[in-house]
């Protein structure tokens, strides 16, 4: 695999850190601040928001550049959003910061995985991609966790700076790895906006939205889950987040690989097998032992499903790949703040801290039936191409003698 891999998921890595660990210093962010934890929460919400809306937006105006500058551009803007919260003296700057952040988070990841695919052999692009969304999963790992311990210790301003050193060695990685390809001819921002006339690009962002979402709903309320119901001490939370972010590093690698092998068979296996886990978590998070091993499966699972969902759009956008890619990135996003509030609505239904877990279960079986739908179309538009090239050669062959 080539070094400019390394360069993308190093800048995967810091936009993952900064992206969760804004969870882990929430409470020292409100109080510094002097607003509540629900308000502080706009700095989770509105980063959210700013990838849905930034995803589109900055990919469209950087169709007019290469992609490398584009990425060089997005790692800076990362850099700039960083810098500001580590600095901010009001809540409201914290929140503009944020958002400036953010608006790097689906445009890097959507162009980057086209240029992680344009790097390999056409038989690689799944790994490709992994490989990119590698620094994502192991910013969880190490990235939030050790971002949250240095916030509880030297202070939420610290996390934030070394979060934005970490966009200046991206950036430098990008400038120096990355090779320039030169702003591709056929792309237009009409040319791009096309790849949204394709069913196939819908069905594969409402797979994302679902299907990922399903993960979401369960891990969002993961700590009162593990607390009140699986009897872990809060201390203990960062542990097992560490033990859900490893499940996401090997579902990643494997779900790239087995991808590159069978596409819609290896999404039909991870999104049955998520809404089976989501299922399973019901039952087993009134356990300490099976519910971190259903956390950690949850993890793989979920993961497991990015790298063909994106290689997904890829091959359904041939044309026109970066804005679809970068929409199916926003996507994620979507799913995040949908499923969140559905579980927050259950729990508020008096439900219990479990039933997010059905709430995710039926999401991502929803987006296994629309693999299913996706697959069919796929195929018949397939038999339809066939027919019609039979039949055109079948005219234009001369005559028997």
């Amino acid at each position: 695999m080539p070094l400019a891999l390394l360069a993308l998921a190093i800048g995967a890595f810091g936009i993952g850190t900064t992206e969760f660990v804004i969870m882990g210093v929430l409470p020292q962010v409100a109080g510094d601040f002097g607003v509540t934890i629900p308000t502080a929460g706009w700095l989770v919400s509105g980063y959210a928001l700013g990838v849905v809306i930034g995803a589109p937006l900055l990919t469209m105006l950087g169709t007019r550049v290469s992609r490398k500058k584009m990425l060089m551009f997005l790692m800076g803007l990362f850099i700039a959003g960083n810098t500001l919260s580590a600095v901010a003296p009001s809540f409201g700057l914290m929140l503009t910061g944020r958002i400036v952040a953010s608006l790097a988070h689906g445009s890097f990841f959507g162009i980057g995985s086209v240029v992680a695919a344009d790097l390999v052999a056409p038989q690689r692009k799944a790994s490709a991609i992994s490989l990119m969304f590698m620094g994502l999963t192991v910013a969880n790992i190490i990235g939030v966790p050790g971002g949250t311990h240095i916030g509880q210790v030297a202070g939420w301003r610290v996390t934030f700076a070394i979060v934005a050193a970490l966009g200046v060695i991206g950036l430098i990685g990008v400038a120096r790895l990355v090779p320039e390809t030169g702003r591709p001819k056929s792309v237009s921002v009409r040319g791009e906006f096309a790849a949204f006339r394709n069913v196939q690009v819908w069905l594969a962002m409402a797979m994302t939205v679902l299907g990922y979402g399903g993960v979401f709903a369960a891990i969002t309320y993961i700590t009162p889950m593990m607390t009140e119901v699986a009897g872990y001490t809060e201390g203990a939370v960062t542990w097992l987040l560490v033990l859900f972010g490893v499940g996401m590093f090997l579902g990643n690698l494997l779900g790239g690989k087995f991808a590159d092998r069978a596409l819609m068979p290896m999404l039909f296996t991870a999104l049955a097998a998520l809404t089976a886990a989501l299922l399973l978590f019901t039952a087993t998070a009134h356990n300490k032992v099976l519910a971190a091993i259903t956390l950690s499966l949850i993890g793989a699972l979920g993961f497991a499903t990015v790298p063909p969902l994106q290689k997904w759009v890829l091959d359904q956008a041939p044309a026109a790949p970066t804005l679809a890619s970068a929409a199916n990135i926003g996507a994620f996003n979507l799913g995040n703040a949908l499923a969140a509030w559905l579980g927050g609505v259950v729990i508020a239904a008096g439900l219990g801290f479990t039933a997010p877990n059905w709430v995710g279960a039926i999401l991502s079986g929803t987006a296994l039936l629309l693999a299913f739908l996706a697959a069919h179309l796929n195929r018949r538009t397939r038999t339809a191409s066939r027919v019609v090239t039979g039949s055109a050669a079948a005219k234009t062959a001369p005559a028997a003698v």
